[in-house]
């Protein structure tokens, strides 16, 4: 049984013990969920345990894997930028309609219950924008570690990151390697603990069901529902950015996109869709193989446009449900934030990228993070479309870099033979 199909198990059986109960025995439904409820924070504690290394390590990482990428020369520095910036859209694109399309739809007052009975918040930023300010640049590092506060620890491993950049190769390799070490270990850790996910999901899904009932199932529904709308209209969005900024004709670029996307949706794996985005990009697009052949590669290593969306729309929706209100500097930070962690987080491997990368990030909008394990469990339901967005995203970022080098179009063999 695959981690997948073990993960869903046990969030099938919560859903419906907890139903059960909360329709037929609603005082005993409580009851058990008290007792339940302990087993599933234990469980959460032991994932929330690895967020602060892993968290710094990744971004000092990723920095120094942008910096080393981007002197292969004009084409890698156009490709980082060109990333950052489809990055910094699809996170502010997902900021501004989340909370826009979720405030449409009325949030049920037994999960909003539920959520806060079930879990300890966590502080929201107070003060005004100069408290928030402030509060970006951390006159303690340790302290901010030791708070798991996300924003001014991910910018002391900015400062971090871009200063071993200015050191010697030698102690910058071994920093890099000691730090990539410790995000390894990390996920090691991650690993084990997702071993034993059925049951913590069980038991934190118990929990919430047996006290908000059938209103769990809807407002998990709306968040795929939520999900699968950003990734398709991100789709689209970039469609139209490699027609106008790439400079290529929409009939052109998508008789080389779709079997693209056929193979990523039928894989599920942006690494395994490479050979075929290579070949298409090449044979059908006509991209220069010296830009594809850089470009894609690093698209797959440091790029997924889904990623920031993720983390975006699923802060969002907790936010929703619990019926908070986000602040434009809380959206901002999930942001700023969301960008940094998806370009260090790219080769994390299946529910691991999903905890260790949204903790940091719905932990920084100062929501509560006991929602997370239950949402990754159905978030397996969208992550089709997700592959297909980042395809798409490698396609188009592909296609843009090209056209800001002045690379022109290259005869395809069905042009040729016409």
């Amino acid at each position: 049984m695959s981690q997948t199909a073990r993960v869903l198990a046990g969030l099938v059986a919560g859903i419906v013990f907890g139903i059960v109960l909360a329709w037929q025995a609603p005082d005993l439904g409580l009851r058990i969920a008290a007792i339940v409820e302990p087993f599933g924070k234990l469980w959460l504690n032991a994932l929330q345990m690895t967020v602060v290394p892993l968290v710094f390590a990744l971004v000092v990482v990723g920095i120094n894997q942008a910096s080393d990428a981007a002197h292969s020369g004009r084409v890698a520095k156009q490709a980082i930028v060109s990333f950052v910036i489809l990055l910094a859209a699809a996170a502010t694109m997902t900021a501004v309609l989340a909370p826009l399309a979720l405030s449409m739809l009325q949030p049920d007052p037994a999960v909003a219950a539920a959520l806060r009975g079930h879990a300890q918040g966590v502080a929201a930023p107070s003060g005004g924008w100069a408290d928030a300010l402030v509060a970006i640049v951390p006159s303690n590092a340790f302290a901010a570690a030791a708070a798991s506060a996300m924003l001014p620890l991910v910018t002391f491993a900015l400062f971090f990151g871009f200063a071993l950049t200015r050191l010697a190769p030698e102690p910058r390799t071994q920093v890099v390697s000691l730090l990539k070490a410790i995000s390894d270990a990390m996920i090691v850790i991650v690993h084990w603990v997702l071993w034993a996910a059925p049951l913590g999901i069980f038991a934190l899904v118990l929990a919430l069901t047996a006290r908000a009932g059938l209103g769990m199932l809807q407002a998990l529904g709306i968040y795929i529902l939520l999900e699968c709308a950003l990734y398709v209209l991100a789709v689209v969005l970039l469609i139209a950015v490699a027609v106008t900024v790439g400079k290529r004709r929409f009939r052109h670029f998508m008789a080389g996109l779709v079997p693209v996307q056929a193979v990523a949706a039928s894989t599920q794996s942006s690494l395994a869709t490479l050979p075929a985005m290579l070949d298409s990009a090449q044979n059908r697009l006509g991209i220069p193989a010296r830009v594809s052949g850089l470009v894609l590669p690093m698209a797959v290593s440091l790029f997924r446009i889904t990623s920031p969306i993720q983390y975006i729309a699923t802060a969002c929706f907790v936010a929703w449900a619990l019926g908070v209100d986000l602040t434009a500097a809380q959206l901002a930070t999930g942001v700023a934030l969301s960008v940094l962690v998806s370009m260090g987080s790219v080769g994390l491997p299946g529910q691991a990228i999903f905890l260790a990368t949204n903790l940091p990030v719905t932990t920084a909008m100062g929501l509560p993070i006991a929602p997370l394990p239950v949402l990754m469990a159905v978030d397996a339901i969208p992550d089709v479309l997700a592959t297909v967005g980042n395809v798409t995203g490698d396609m188009t970022a592909t296609a843009v870099v090209a056209a800001r080098c002045g690379e022109p179009e290259q005869a395809v063999p069905s042009e040729t033979t016409a």
